[in-house]
């Protein structure tokens, strides 16, 4: 973990209520002090993995589109996804099991007061999934990738509110600079029309950037709780409890259209790849959660800004504009000036 790590951690304790812990070193989930070389190691493959599947999950959703609409049930599609993380977790902590045994950090046992706050972010996390389907209604995948920064805006503020972390002037200047760099991004040079994105849309984007930033901030406040824990042990309880939330919204939402036309009406090979991606991808944010924090994870997720402009230029003729150019750039900026205006400790 990086220098800040003790420090995170007693935030974390003190924010759940616990004692501070005594050693400053965050442990790994064999409960062994880990050097940093591996931890970055580490980090640096999970956030190169989390920003390609990051690129990605906007293209796969637009792509299983047909008409401008989605022929199945994105709530059985969701539920799937956290199914897939479920089993997933499993697969690994059963690899853990016969290499290490089963031990008090990697067993699935455990109180129910310590189970039960995986359940408020897991509602978070259904909210946030289920409207980015209905944001890339109104939005092209390259969009809704810059709207989606708006998360650092969230998360910075979150952070300084929930975990008592200081924001400098300079990040400060950043939230301001990235709002500019969106609404430029969305600028819409060809109409009467000032922004590319309807009213509707830019609600939902700040809506999603709440409750991104709301549910990242708890859930990392949950798994640096106890640093030791198994992280497929947190995975499991965090996706059970999503698992669940999404039967609900099942009956709610789709109950007629499944028991009518069945629970994969509609789905193709598109369908499939998105939901492995999604899978794969929040896997991948629990990981740099667990070993990073979760800025790091808003920044990764940023960068798929260029990537997923450039593959929508190919395959759904998406138009770089100079307001798209400028407004990236800025966002671009206003993420460094984030990154590096933290205040020293």
């Amino acid at each position: 973990m990086d220098k800040n790590g003790g420090i995170i951690h007693r935030d974390v304790e003190s924010l759940l209520g616990k004692p501070h812990s005594d050693s400053p070193t965050e442990v790994n989930s064999t409960g062994s002090s880990s050097s940093s070389h591996p931890k970055w190691k580490l980090k640096s493959i999970v956030t190169l993995a989390l920003t390609i599947l990051t690129s990605s999950q906007s293209i796969l959703i637009t792509w299983s589109k047909r008409a401008g609409q989605y022929d199945y049930s994105i709530t059985t599609a969701n539920f799937l996804v956290e199914t897939l993380k479920c089993a997933l977790s499993l697969g690994s902590l059963a690899i853990v099991w016969r290499n290490e045994g089963v031990t008090k950090d990697n067993r699935l046992y455990t109180t129910w007061d310590e189970v039960r706050l995986y359940s408020i972010p897991a509602f978070l996390y259904l909210l946030k999934n289920l409207l980015q389907y209905y944001i890339l209604v109104y939005v092209d995948a390259p969009g809704y990738q810059i709207l989606k920064n708006f998360n650092i805006i969230s998360t910075g503020i979150l952070f300084r509110i929930i975990l008592k972390k200081k924001l400098s002037e300079i990040q400060w200047a950043a939230f301001i600079l990235l709002v500019a760099g969106c609404t430029t991004a969305r600028l819409n040079p060809s109409s009467e029309r000032v922004l590319q994105t309807p009213f509707q849309g830019w609600l939902m984007a700040i809506f999603m950037a709440l409750l991104s930033g709301f549910s990242g901030v708890y859930t990392e406040a949950i798994i640096k709780k106890k640093p030791s824990r198994n992280i497929n042990v947190q995975n499991f309880w965090l996706y059970i409890f999503g698992m669940f939330f999404n039967v609900i919204a099942i009956f709610l939402q789709d109950f007629d259209a499944v028991m009518n036309k069945g629970f994969f009406h509609g789905y193709s090979a598109i369908t499939v790849a998105m939901i492995i991606n999604h899978a794969l991808s929040g896997l991948a944010v629990s990981m740099v959660m667990k070993y990073a924090d979760n800025i790091v994870k808003v920044y990764a997720t940023s960068v798929a800004v260029i990537l997923t402009a450039f593959v929508s230029f190919f395959m759904f003729g998406f138009e770089l504009s100079l307001s798209f150019f400028l407004g990236s750039t800025v966002v671009s900026v206003a993420i460094y000036l984030h990154s590096i205006g933290k205040v020293p400790r």
